[in-house]
């Protein structure tokens, strides 16, 4: 059993180890030739034109929101789909209570009218 968490800990280990040694090998032996262009501000690589701080609705923030969590979503029911034949009663039910769980949060955002878009 130990040998199994060692594993896992040598594993984790390399994992921080050798990202971390990439980067600071780039920051140690990359060239440093900082120049006006390198550190003028830019948005997609065209030139700003007015002031940079232009706020945002929260509501866009929110419709992305709800779109991520429903993308997440159909990544967990992807496998329930793939082995819907061999599941028990119970993993049936306790995917209905999600699926019904989910549309219940959406129904909310729908009737406190987040996903109007304006």
């Amino acid at each position: 059993m130990l040998t199994q968490y060692g594993f896992i800990l040598i594993l984790s280990i390399f994992a921080f180890a050798l990202p971390t040694a990439a980067v600071m090998m780039g920051w140690f032996l990359g060239p440093r030739r900082p120049d006006a262009v390198k550190t003028a501000t830019y948005e997609s690589g065209v030139e700003t034109i007015g002031d940079t701080w232009v706020q945002f609705r929260a509501q866009y923030y929110l419709i992305g929101l709800i779109f991520l969590i429903f993308d997440v979503e159909v990544i967990f029911l992807f496998p329930i789909a793939l082995a819907y034949k061999h599941l028990s009663l119970f993993s049936v039910v306790s995917t209905i209570t999600f699926v019904v769980i989910l549309l219940l949060g959406l129904l909310l955002e729908w009737r406190k009218g987040a996903l109007e878009w304006s």
